[in-house]
């Protein structure tokens, strides 16, 4: 019998809806509850790495969305000069295994509702506009209100409401988000014929210049910089500005800039809550507990390993004591710690001018553990 056999999961994106469909599968009532009033539609393309796609071909996801994506096994560099000449291209480490690719870029709006169907299918109940008011432990279950005054208990609540967590805030967990010194420019394009992989060029008018295609017909593009207080988040001449400074696709990506694509600019930030990440009946998970920079694109993966590893526990084991936390800490804490401190000292390096930094040594150190399941 499994430790619980009802679960509110806060939030509905990539963890809660990974963590609702494998409890529903094993037979727990589940409910999302998502402050949203309907599933959005806004995004641009989500990186997903191998480790990622091992999740979600568990989930039973995979077939689809192959079909809807971009899948590539190596990486290119190019120079940051007029032609955006290409320097190397290096094989990449597949870390879901020889018989899923290295990297895999799609639509993050298609990725939602494809993981969103498949809970459904499951059993999940999703339910809308309820934004978390107020969290309480009890002796066998978790009370959770919301703002619209409705009152429901659990006997387990997951915080998978992202990185301004709510849950996070009320469970008493001073963590927080801090910026990390860089922003960055995201782009939906169309896909230049010569793009087939993420190629990233360092230097030139940003740290970074990269893009990754998300389909046949279709990509999203980045430039990273120094952050900034940028007063108009969606000015896509700024961008076009910026990626005038590259050559080869970007000349491309430039004119659909200058067309109009849509732009959004954010800041990077990092945090890791420390020790354990539940308090009694409660736990967060995903950006809740942790997140990081997107420099090697494992936040989703991180989020998806996760909802995995807690689900397997909650499903195998007979009560929701100690020794489950204590499992559940030990797969994951440390893992989560050591990408979002490699994810932080690559864009320190960028920001310190090292030239001697070790960003191939890091990348795939932290690849060979990260092929090595959660």
């Amino acid at each position: 019998m499994a430790a619980v056999s009802t679960v509110g999961i806060v939030g509905a994106g990539a963890a809660g809806l990974a963590l609702a469909t494998f409890l529903a599968d094993a037979g727990i009532s589940t409910e999302i509850l998502e402050k949203s009033d309907a599933p959005s539609a806004l995004g641009s393309g989500i990186t997903l790495q191998g480790n990622a796609l091992r999740i979600l071909r568990q989930l039973g996801v995979w077939e689809e969305i192959s079909r809807n994506g971009y899948a590539f096994n190596d990486l290119g560099l190019r120079a940051p000069n007029a032609e955006g000449t290409v320097v190397a291209i290096l094989d990449e480490i597949q870390t879901g295994g020889p018989d899923l690719p290295a990297t895999f870029g799609m639509y993050r709006p298609t990725l939602a509702a494809i993981m969103r169907e498949r809970a459904l299918a499951a059993g999940v109940v999703i339910s809308y506009g309820q934004k978390v008011k107020s969290v309480e432990n009890l002796d066998r279950t978790a009370r959770v209100t919301t703002e619209n005054g409705t009152t429901r208990e659990y006997d387990l609540l997951v915080g998978a409401d992202g990185i301004h967590s709510t849950v996070r805030q009320l469970l008493g967990f001073t963590a927080e988000p801090k910026p990390t010194g860089m922003g960055i420019w995201r782009a939906f394009v169309p896909r230049p014929a010569e793009v087939v992989r993420t190629d990233l060029t360092y230097g030139g008018s940003c740290f970074i210049a990269g893009y990754c295609p998300t389909g046949q017909q279709d990509m999203y593009a980045y430039l990273v910089e120094r952050a900034q207080d940028r007063h108009d988040q969606n000015d896509t001449s700024i961008m076009a500005e910026l990626a005038a400074a590259y050559g080869g696709p970007w000349n491309e990506i430039q004119q659909s800039l200058i067309d109009g694509a849509p732009v959004n600019y954010t800041q990077f930030t990092a945090h890791v809550v420390e020790g354990e990440w539940h308090r009694g009946r409660c736990v967060i998970i995903g950006d809740a507990a942790h997140s990081c920079p997107p420099t090697i694109a494992q936040g989703a993966a991180m989020a998806l390993e996760d909802a995995a590893v807690l689900a397997e526990l909650l499903i195998a084991s007979e009560a929701l004591d100690q020794n489950l936390w204590a499992q559940f800490h030990t797969r994951r804490a440390d893992r989560a710690s050591a990408v979002v401190n490699a994810s932080v000292q690559l864009g320190q390096w960028l920001l310190d001018g090292e030239k001697n930094a070790d960003v191939p040594g890091l990348m795939g150190s932290l690849a060979s553990k990260l092929a090595v399941p959660a």
